[in-house]
Order: C-alpha cells, then structure tokens, then sequence
C-alpha cells in the first residue's frame, strides 16, 4: 500500500528527478513565498499611501501590462539566448523591484518599478519564470512522469504562498501596522521580497547546462528507450548540432497544429485570466478589509490556510488525471471554484466568507499540473517554450484589465459584483475547455492508455529529431 501511495502522489518519480529539478522547486517555493507575502499588502500598502481605489486598480493593470510585454520579449529568445541568462534577469528585476517599493512612495515612481521588474499584483506567476521553467521540466523528466512533476511544481508554490502569506501578515501586524507604524511594516516586507530576489540569483549559477535547449536532443533519445537508436542518433547530433530555432524569435518555429491549438486556448486562457485579474489575492485582502475590517494577521492567515489547501488538493491533482485524463481534470476541479467565487460576496458573515474563499481555493488550482502536462504534451519540444511563453502572456495581457474592472466597481460600492462576474467568466471558460478539447487525443481512459498514449508521443518526438 506504501508503495501505491508513493507512485499515485509522484513521490518515486521526484525521489528519481535530477539535481536540477530540485533546484527549479526551490526557486519556485522562493519566488512564490516572495509573491505570497507582498501580494497580501500590495493593495492596502497603496491605499496607506492614499491611493484611490481606481488608482489602484490602474496600478495593477499597468503593472500587469508591463508584465506582458518583459514576458513576451524574454520567454520568446530564452531558448536561443539561453534559460539560465533569462532566468537571472528575471530573479535581478525582482531584487530591484522590491529595493523601490521598499524606498520610494510616489504612485509613478512605483508604478514604473512594477511595469519594468517584477512584481505580483495578483500572487500568481509573473514575468519569464513559470514559461522558462516548465519546459526545462519538460525535457529533464521522461514524459510518463512530467504529470508527477507538474503536480508537485504547483505543490511547492501554492505552498510557498501560503508560508508567505502568513509570515508576511503576522510580521506586519508585529511591526506596528495597527499602532501607526503602518508603512515602515510595508516596507520592511519589500526588502523581503529583494533579498528573496538575490537569493533567487544566486540558485540560478547552480542549474547545469542541461537545462538548455542544446540539451533537448540527448534527454529525447534516452526517453525514446531504445540504447542502440540513442547512440545512432548522438552519433548524428555530433556532426549536425541540435536543433536550435533559425530565428531568434522561437514563435516562428511553432508549427502550424500547434498555432492553431495555441489560438483556441488563448481564447479560452483569456477569459478564465481576466477574471483572475478581477479578484486577485491582493483584492480580496481588500475586500475582506473593507467590509470586515480584517487585521493584516487574520488576512495573512485566512489566505495561508487557501494556499496550503490549495497545496494539499494539488497534492492529488497527478493521481486523478491518470484516471479521467488532462482535459476532466481541468474542467471537473475549476467548475466547482468557479461557483464558491461568485457566492463568496453574498454572506454577511466573516466566517462562510472565509469558507468559500478556502473551497474555492482547494479546487481553484488543481487543474494547474494536468493543464502544463496537456500543453507539454499537444507542441513539439523545441516548441514548448515559445508557446507556453505565448499564453502566459495571452493570460497575463488579459488579466491586466481585471484589476481596473474591480477597482471601478469598488470606487461605485459594488465591490462584491467583481467576484460575481469573475465566477460567471471562470464557468464560461471550463465549459468552453470541456466543449472545444473533450475529444482531444489526450483525453480520459485508463492509466495504461494514458501511458501509452505517451509512449506514442516520445516516438514521434524522436522521429522528428531524428
């Protein structure tokens, strides 16, 4: 039964994962604690400087903007310029950003620092990081396992959120946030968010050269299984060199059956990310200041409980798509959080507030791991990079008008209507996934057809290598 336990949780498959597997969850658990602690007073930090709530809805569409296009210059010439470099300049803009907000009080001169580095207005991933990230999982772990993988990459960030939050609301309150010394806390929680910056540099000069696309061509062969095909094909690397993009643009190397994937699911993306934007971990704090009063401390640890349920759900997010298969898992997860988001503003109460904050939250993300698996899965590998960085931005360019939406609402009195119209949106897009990709080759069956169904995939990536 141990032994079951292991293999359904992928504990076997990370237990096997090289070094810098364990170096990328790291980074990640960094950067999402950094996230996790400075989202959760983003929103009331701007409003102490007396910020409007329209100002600060703008503040976080702009920012979110300017996230779109770092991201979409970095993610679409990481493969040519080299993971590890864009991986550095993502984790030096972080430090920067954190030295300004932790130094500077001016709306412009802030906004300007969150637009050109990196800072989360909403406590999910920003900038190249995640896109970056999880193609190099891709082709560091054999495809039967990315799922495991996926799964646990999610684990470790919404764990890290959740660390985050609750250190970074209990250490405001402890410096004074209540007692008037409310922006010195502030701040003292940016410097946190830069040293985790440099931190993250640092980690980046250990990842190996395997983590490049050079690296693609020997990882491919060795999934295909078969020794003597491996060493043909490394004999012929040698003279050929492995494939890298003719352009420094990687979007013009993804085939058209991969485009044509890539505009349905941005679509899609959109609608489900504008509505992340309209009720973000920052706004809901808000929300939960304004109509409750919420201390920092009760917030930091309303929203550390969401995040470790969320971990725990993630937890089991590998097992159930073996069973019912990528797309299932995706819709059957996030229809539900869909619905606790647009109940969340009806009660009156703090307590059943707080009860569909935490179930929206334990579903809200299970369809992370099987929706990086489905996409690593559907392009080619040279491809993976460029389109996952293509709907990262997609999401990220939509996200960017929620925070303006919410902040109008707000500045109106009608503060709750925001959730009630991101729940709508985010149901909409689960019955879109369910309808356009049900009947998708990577769709539900048993754990067998599943891995065969990805043993038929690493043989035709290694076809087209070869």
């Amino acid at each position: 039964m141990l032994a079951k336990i292991k293999d359904e949780l992928g504990i076997d498959t990370l237990l096997a994962a090289p070094r810098d597997v364990y170096i990328i969850l790291l980074t990640r658990t960094l950067r999402m604690f950094a996230y996790g602690s400075s989202t959760l007073i983003l929103a009331l930090h701007l409003s102490s400087l007396d910020n409007s709530d329209t100002l600060i809805g703008i503040f976080m569409s702009l920012t979110l903007i300017g996230d779109v296009l770092i991201s979409l210059l970095l993610t679409f010439v990481a493969d040519s310029l080299g993971r590890r470099k864009i991986l550095l300049v993502g984790s030096v803009t972080m430090a920067l950003s954190g030295v300004v907000f932790a130094t500077q009080t001016k709306f412009w001169i802030l906004l300007l620092a969150a637009v050109v580095g990196v800072i989360s207005p909403s406590g999910n991933e920003i900038g190249p990081f995640r896109a970056v990230e999880e193609s190099t999982l891709a082709h560091l772990i054999p495809a039967a396992q990315r799922s495991d993988v996926f799964a646990w990459y999610v684990v470790v960030g919404t764990f890290g959120t959740s660390v985050g939050a609750l250190l970074g609301g209990w250490l405001v309150t402890g410096l004074g946030a209540e007692g008037g010394n409310t922006l010195g806390s502030y701040r003292f929680i940016f410097w946190l968010y830069a040293l985790i910056g440099c931190v993250k540099s640092g980690l980046t000069f250990l990842l190996s050269d395997a983590c490049e696309l050079e690296r693609v061509v020997q990882k491919q062969s060795a999934e295909v299984g078969n020794a003597e095909e491996a060493e043909t094909f490394l004999g012929q690397s040698q003279s050929n060199q492995a494939p890298k993009p003719s352009s420094k643009w990687a979007f013009s190397q993804i085939s058209p059956s991969s485009r044509a994937t890539l505009l349905k699911l941005s679509g899609l993306f959109s609608i489900d990310s504008l509505a992340s934007g309209m009720a973000s971990i920052s706004l809901t704090t808000y929300f939960l200041s304004e109509k409750f009063g919420s201390a920092p401390s009760s917030l930091g640890t309303i929203m550390a409980f969401a995040s470790l349920m969320s971990s725990i759900g993630n937890i089991a997010a590998s097992s159930v798509s073996k069973r019912i298969g990528f797309i299932h898992t995706m819709v059957f997860t996030h229809l539900p959080s869909a619905i606790f988001l647009a109940m969340m503003p009806a009660p009156n109460s703090l307590a059943l507030t707080v009860f569909f904050i935490v179930a929206r939250a334990t579903l809200a993300s299970m369809d992370q791991a099987p929706k990086s698996a489905f996409l690593s899965a559907v392009v080619q590998p040279s491809e993976r990079t460029a389109v996952m960085g293509a709907l990262n931005t997609v999401k990220t360019a939509a996200q960017s008008a929620g925070p303006l939406l919410t902040g109008v609402l707000a500045q109106n009195k009608h503060f709750g209507v925001a959730f009630v119209m991101a729940g709508i949106m985010k149901a909409g897009y689960d019955l879109g996934l369910l309808y356009w990709f049900a009947e998708s080759k990577m769709r539900g069956g048993s754990a067998d057809e599943a891995r065969e169904r990805v043993r038929q995939q690493e043989d035709e990536e290694g076809q087209e290598l070869r």
